[in-house]
């Protein structure tokens, strides 16, 4: 049932599809039918929470604390991660007021961080597994 609702959700859902579209991105849900959980590595990088059609209202994404402040200071849709760490997470509401150049940026940025902070070894074969 999960599977199947995950690929609809990556159908439905542009910001679900580009997170899981990563590379060697999973997706989890530890915490039951809801939410969607985009590992690396067995890590994760997106907790991505859904409305009952299935479409994501708002994600968390983790953040270099420097950069997850100015994003704050700078959009009213990006607040500190709801139930995260707040130094680390960022939760972005999908008001409509951020781009979609602008979520992809922060999604990157959250992947990046997490792939960073994988061993070297599993660095490696994420990198020659999906070049």
């Amino acid at each position: 049932m999960r599977e199947q609702e995950g690929i609809r959700l990556r159908d439905q859902d542009p910001i679900a599809a580009y997170c899981l579209s990563k590379k060697a991105a999973t997706e989890d849900y530890p915490f039951g039918p809801l939410p969607l959980v985009a590992k690396v590595g067995g890590k994760m990088f997106a907790l991505l929470s859904l409305t009952a059609e299935g479409k994501v209202d708002n994600l968390s994404l983790k953040c270099d604390p420097v950069i997850a402040e100015n994003l704050r200071e700078q959009h009213a849709a990006v607040q500190p991660g709801y139930h995260l760490n707040k130094k680390h997470w960022n939760t972005v509401i999908l008001d409509g007021s951020l781009t979609e150049e602008d979520l992809h940026k922060m999604i990157d940025h959250s992947y990046e961080l997490v792939l960073k902070g994988l061993p070297k070894a599993e660095r490696m074969a994420i990198s020659q597994r999906f070049v």
